[in-house]
């Protein structure tokens, strides 16, 4: 079905450009784009082999001509098919039955386990395509699968660092977060799933450093009405800047940042905060340093978690198997008997795992096929 979809789109696309090319050719789809039709090639940048077409590109393109858009999603096409549908039929272990995955400790820098051959934190779910591509993923018979996933864990991480007592509140009172942000960089008493949206975009924008240029492009605002809500941010969140300005203090004097549980990592070319003109303004390594400590304390969390959730599954005769971790997730395979218990055991464990200023909180999916489990 994707192929035919593929050769779908590749018709539709030669009608749109005028002319019969190689979607999966860069340096044509250049030549076609910005030299048979003319686009703005500001957009764009000059290679070794024509014009880029990256991602980068394509996005600042997509409104400029229908054919960009076939582009796109030709290549998200071309890219579930290769990289997921033909490639993990054949990765499937002979004597299993099952696709097994390796799990790297010291790939990732600021501490995530990464996982590869085949990469199984990287499935796809957000189109139909995709979805049904997490729907062959399956538990042996009469059992199901769980996703245990904790809620927000990075901006809680957050919450608890900077010991900023508004969003320590709303998450001990279970309020929306977002919500909250949102309201208060707004003005307003009650918000729109798009204003909260806004609240949810700066509420992570924060987190990795993104600038009032990055906010803009995520919000499809102007530059100067971002950098209006940045200052908006942290006026209402002071303890978040100060927490910001103080980790970057001990990078620059110490080369160094510290995760919750004291794991280190060296970090360079951090300014002193305290000489600078523009506070908010951060280079690479500071954005990097600053993400380390809370990304960093996540992974450091969700390890502890997992080893706390494996004693119990043994110690308590769990016939159920944790079978994946994804970042801020775990996935279990279980026996329907056990579904109760386990679900129990899991919330209590993952909770349990950090003692923050702030409930770690953590949502449970229960279904027949990986897809169900969101």
């Amino acid at each position: 079905e994707i192929t035919e979809a593929l050769a779908k789109i590749e018709k539709q696309a030669h009608s749109a450009a005028g002319v019969t090319f190689n979607l999966s050719s860069p340096k044509q789809l250049g030549e076609i784009l910005f030299e048979t039709l003319h686009l703005d090639r500001k957009k764009s940048r000059r290679t070794k082999t024509g014009w880029s077409t990256d991602a980068n590109v394509l996005e600042k393109l997509e409104n400029d001509h229908p054919l960009v858009g076939l582009i796109i999603e030709h290549r998200i096409l071309s890219k579930l098919l290769s990289t997921y549908v033909d490639a993990l039929p054949a990765l499937i272990e002979p004597e299993t039955g099952r696709v097994h995955t390796d799990f790297n400790q010291a790939v990732t820098a600021t501490g995530r386990l990464s996982s590869s051959n085949p990469n199984l934190q990287n499935i796809p779910i957000r189109n139909e395509f995709s979805r049904r591509i997490r729907k062959a993923f399956l538990p042996q018979e009469n059992w199901q699968l769980i996703s245990a996933d904790y809620s927000q864990i990075e901006l809680r991480i957050l919450a608890h660092l900077s010991g900023e007592e508004i969003l320590q509140e709303a998450y001990r009172n279970e309020n929306d977060v977002h919500e909250l942000t949102a309201k208060l960089l707004l003005d307003k008493e009650s918000i729109n799933s798009d204003e909260r949206r806004l609240g949810k975009t700066i509420n992570f924008g924060v987190i990795y450093g993104q600038s009032a240029f990055g906010l803009a492009k995520s919000l499809g605002i102007s530059k100067a009405e971002a950098a209006t809500f940045i200052d908006a941010y942290f006026e209402q969140y002071p303890g978040v800047e100060q927490f910001m300005l103080d980790t970057l203090a001990v990078a620059h004097r110490e080369k160094s940042v510290s995760t919750i549980q004291g794991r280190r990592r060296p970090v360079n070319d951090v300014r002193n905060p305290d000489t600078l003109k523009d506070k908010r303004q951060r280079n690479l390594s500071e954005r990097i340093a600053i993400n380390t400590v809370i990304q960093g304390s996540a992974a450091d969390i969700i390890k502890i978690a997992m080893l706390a959730v494996l004693d119990r599954l043994e110690s308590d005769g769990f016939e159920a198997k944790l079978l994946l971790q994804i970042h801020d997730e775990l996935v279990f395979e279980v026996p329907d008997h056990e579904l109760e218990k386990l679900q129990e055991m899991v919330r209590q464990e993952m909770a349990g795992a950090a003692d923050l200023s702030v409930p770690l909180k953590v949502d449970i999916n229960v279904g027949e096929t990986w897809a169900e489990c969101k």
